[in-house]
């Protein structure tokens, strides 16, 4: 599965979701993680109200399953969870991209708590989509 991490030096979870500039993506899984690719953004991403700023954010993430941010505005929170991305609030500043993967990791080898082993489960892609599958059943 893939994690997102906002950031400004790459090491820490330092950054607001809609003003982060930098994303960095890692494939995690329960043998470990690897770095996959910085997401970048630009334009005037501190406009508190624009939430125009968050929309290619939300198309860049859409097949994450988690994004761990500093800080997250209410409206960006709730559109990645409609898209099945759940975001996690970093305890603070400090906390290192690295610690966060290495716990991952070792959660993913015992056993998950709900919010975790909720957000592996598969998306689903829309809801006529759910309606059609509900029908055939």
């Amino acid at each position: 599965m893939k994690i997102a991490f906002t950031t400004s030096d790459r090491v820490h979870i330092n950054a607001h979701f809609g003003w982060a500039r930098e994303i960095d993506v890692y494939e995690i899984s329960d043998n470990g993680y690897e770095f996959i690719e910085t997401l970048t953004f630009e334009g005037d991403l501190k406009q508190d109200g624009n939430e125009d700023k968050v929309t290619p954010k939300l198309e860049a993430l859409n097949d994450c399953t988690i994004v761990y941010v500093s800080a997250i505005g209410g409206t960006a929170a709730a559109k990645l969870i409609k898209k099945g991305v759940t975001p996690v609030k970093a305890k603070s500043d400090e906390d290192k991209i690295a610690d966060i993967l290495n716990k991952l990791v070792q959660t993913l080898k015992g056993n998950p708590p709900p919010w975790l082993r909720k957000a592996l489960q598969p998306k689903s892609s829309n809801f006529e989509d759910d309606l059609e599958e509900e029908a055939t059943v």
